[in-house]
């Protein structure tokens, strides 16, 4: 028996440190927490200062039950979950559960999982920090008391089912407010005036624009006849150096961001991805806020730095965190060896351990060197000044390693502002000749809906949430059904170009793409709704200032400064007082609107969300008639839904014309729009509109999905026509009517008989089928 428990949170950081100590150590995993609150109302008592009732859940009472034994016969139990607040808590809970004792039990907490850290951990051990766990029990208490007390009153005043809590539903109230803003949004046309020079050599072509506007296509058409008989020179010629320094290591927020703009990762999965690289010992701990690199790690950067490219490229920074909360005596996001630019394994692993690696080797390294020239240019008769810019780099710096991106914000950029790499030689005086010069209309832009990352942005900037709650707040807002992340199609805009070229102005008439959206996050109808309850009876809960307010208490209290219960107590009061009321004053919510009358019946047209989601309704239930309903299509909302958008979802299910003496109906379903015919359903493409579908096209969607499954088809047995071998996602498989059978592994597929296959439809030898994904 080892004489020595180390006990970690998870199994893949216990195998990482067992190869660093010696014999006289056992490592273990708890797996996580190892008990939580009773899932009963009688968790917390409210009435005796919070005190919680834990249990040890029944998948943990193994590894609860190991432990015990294996702390019992130790000389000295070592607890080592992670640094932060939810790992002192967990740490804790197994001093409490497995029953230890203070005299040969040691705490200790490490940034990172190698050889050097651990020992030096094991070197310096300390007692449970009960603020930290203090500061956990409140956050865990406060989140306890406000999903409890809440998600009844929405059930009885909104719909079953539902819940709240204190940082989703102000995720939630953010986006619901971005879609607002968006849909009260109007674009406004401006017109944008570029020129394209030459220097008298027609190959020493550059780009100038007018710095203004113009409103109207009147006034842009003059500008341009005016431009028409106008001569050109470079009135003023500047240039002067520039710079551009690197961005600060990654925190949680700024990795999560960056790796959603570069990599495409979803705020969980880069979580996950960074969990797997820290506990293989790849790199520091992933949950900080802190952009702060320890004395090793500057030496660890220096030293690669000057080997890989040369002491110029080498400048040590200190950054400092500006988030007041931040614990400065953490590390930012950085690898664990420096001199190890890539690694083996999982493609996504890798691409995210190169990310860390670049970012934190730009952040120590010198600044990138530039020349900025900027030429004005006179037009004859006129007297605005185009401008034109020209950059070259002189040193490349950190971007010889890593580039910052930037938020998609907007739509494709339809603009062409890429400008000018580099100016041809210029003087001053100098006359230019004009080659073409265009007015574009372009249209103001709303406000950019959130993508997770740039949630995450906006959820630290306003001081709400923290590094550990960021992925499971995104996460659970979008399983409660009250966002959806996903991409919508845009729709054309027409858009104006006047042009003038050898001295004649056209007009063309174009179109682009507005409003395409990939991978946003848009709020429900449902999420909508107990958005709008709960600012309406809860404001304190939904408000970002209490919320934030809150979260600095919770540090407060993690660093000593104040007592865990008064900060509840505070809290607990006045919302208990304000449920209790709600639940006797409040009106049901109600989502409905009236949209107009149905101009062939009279019957009143009304949407509202029923009990399979949005609908619209003609008529009600008093009527004689029944009332004809139809659901909301992806992209529409009850709130925005007009009468006209309304009345297009009846005209479906629709005849379309006939294939084989058969109708061909075209109708939405709960999973999109499709074709029946002869009992048969065929999808609809995604990019066809249902109520544009033809009889011919209608035919060869029908045509083609035969052909792709005949092309399944491996073999149809003689003996019976419903029995044959496909080609599934898994591999070859037997369809036996509506029974679906596995082929025994390394069954030869051409030597089954349609004996083999009646003996495996008794026995039951079913393929294994993928559970679908229901809605909720």
């Amino acid at each position: 028996m080892a004489k020595n428990l180390l006990i970690v949170e998870s199994p893949a950081k216990a195998k990482t440190i067992e190869g660093y100590l010696g014999k006289d150590f056992l490592v273990k995993s708890s797996y996580g927490h190892i008990r939580d609150l009773v899932k009963t109302d009688d968790a917390i008592d409210t009435e005796n200062n919070f005190t919680q009732k834990y249990e040890v859940p029944a998948d943990k009472k193994a590894i609860v039950s190991e432990l015990k034994k294996l702390a019992k016969n130790a000389e000295t139990v070592w607890l080592a979950s992670d640094e932060d607040r939810e790992g002192e808590a967990i740490s804790w809970h197994l001093y409490e559960t497995l029953g230890l004792q203070d005299s040969n039990t040691r705490r200790i907490v490490f940034h990172e999982i190698t050889k050097p850290a651990i020992l030096r951990a094991i070197e310096t051990p300390r007692s449970i920090d009960f603020n930290l766990v203090n500061a956990q029990q409140a956050r865990r208490v406060l989140d306890r008391l406000v999903g409890f007390e809440l998600s009844p009153v929405l059930w009885k005043k909104v719909k079953p089912a539902l819940s709240a809590g204190r940082v989703q539903s102000v995720a939630v109230r953010l986006i619901v407010d971005r879609e607002r803003e968006i849909n009260r949004f109007q674009a406004e046309a401006a017109f944008r005036i570029v020129a394209i020079f030459h220097t008298g050599n027609a190959k020493e072509l550059f780009k100038a624009e007018l710095p203004q506007r113009f409103s109207a296509a009147a006034a842009a058409e003059l500008f341009l006849r005016d431009c028409s008989r106008a001569g050109f020179s470079v009135v003023d010629l500047e240039t002067k150096p520039s710079k551009r320094n690197p961005a600060a290591p990654f925190t949680t927020s700024t990795l999560q961001q960056e790796a959603s703009r570069k990599l495409g990762f979803s705020v969980a999965r880069t979580m996950a991805v960074a969990q797997r690289l820290y506990e293989s010992g790849r790199i520091t701990y992933m949950r900080t806020d802190s952009v702060n690199l320890s004395d090793t790690a500057l030496e660890g950067a220096e030293q690669e730095i000057r080997a890989a490219y040369g002491n110029q490229y080498h400048k040590r920074r200190q950054y400092k965190t500006k988030s007041s909360g931040a614990q400065e005596a953490h590390e930012a996001i950085r690898p664990t060896y420096f001199n190890q630019h890539t690694i083996d394994g999982d493609p996504a692993d890798r691409r995210l351990y190169e990310l860390i690696w670049k970012r934190a080797i730009a952040s120590q390294m010198s600044e990138a060197m530039f020349e900025r020239t900027t030429a004005k240019i006179s037009i004859s008769t006129r007297d605005e000044l185009l401008v034109a810019n020209g950059e070259v780099m002189k040193f490349d710096g950190f971007l010889k390693v890593y580039f910052e991106s930037t938020d998609e914000e907007h739509e494709p950029n339809l603009d062409d502002d890429t400008g000018n790499a580099l100016l041809p030689p210029l003087q001053k005086g100098q006359e230019l000749t004009l080659k073409t010069l265009t007015a574009t209309e372009r249209f103001s832009r709303p406000p950019a809906r959130y993508t997770e990352a740039s949630l995450v942005k906006k959820l630290e900037e306003l001081g709400i949430g923290r590094p550990s709650t960021y992925a499971p707040t995104i996460s659970t807002i979008q399983n409660r059904g009250y966002v959806v992340k996903e991409d919508r199609e845009g729709k054309p805009r027409d858009y104006r170009v006047l042009e003038l070229q050898s001295g004649e102005i056209t007009m063309l008439k174009r179109t682009e793409t507005t409003g395409a959206e990939k991978a946003k996050l848009f709020p429900t109808d449902i999420g909508a709704v107990v958005n709008d309850f709960l600012v309406e009876h809860f404001k304190g809960i939904v408000d970002f200032h209490f919320t934030a307010k809150v979260e600095k208490e919770f540090d407060e209290i993690a660093q000593g400064l104040k007592a865990w219960t008064d900060m509840l107590h505070d809290f607990y009061g006045p919302f208990h007082n304000e449920v209790e009321t709600t639940i006797k004053t409040a009106d049901r919510a109600n989502s409905e609107r009236e949209l107009g009358t149905d101009p062939e019946t009279g019957k009143k047209v009304r949407v509202r969300i029923g009990r399979f989601g949005p609908m619209v309704q003609i008529g009600t239930a008093d009527d004689e008639e029944k009332p004809r309903f139809a659901s909301l299509r992806p992209g529409q909302m009850v709130e925005t839904i007009t009468f006209e958008e309304a009345m297009e979802l009846f005209k479906l299910p629709k005849i379309v014309g006939q294939f084989e003496d058969k109708d061909m109906a075209v109708a939405i379903g709960r999973f999109g729009p499709y074709i029946r015919h002869n009992s048969a359903f065929y999808s609809l493409p995604k990019t066809v509109d249902p109520h544009d579908v033809t009889e011919e096209l209608a035919i060869q969607i029908i045509r083609e999905k035969r052909q792709k499954d005949k092309e399944k088809v491996i073999r149809i047995f003689d003996e019976n026509p419903e029995a044959r071998i496909e080609n599934g996602r898994w591999g070859p498989f037997i369809r036996f009517g509506k029974q679906n059978i596995k082929i025994p592994k390394g069954t030869d597929v051409t030597a089954i008989t349609y004996t083999d296959v009646l003996k495996w439809a008794e026995t039951g030898e079913q393929k294994p089928k993928k559970k679908a994904k229901g809605r909720k």
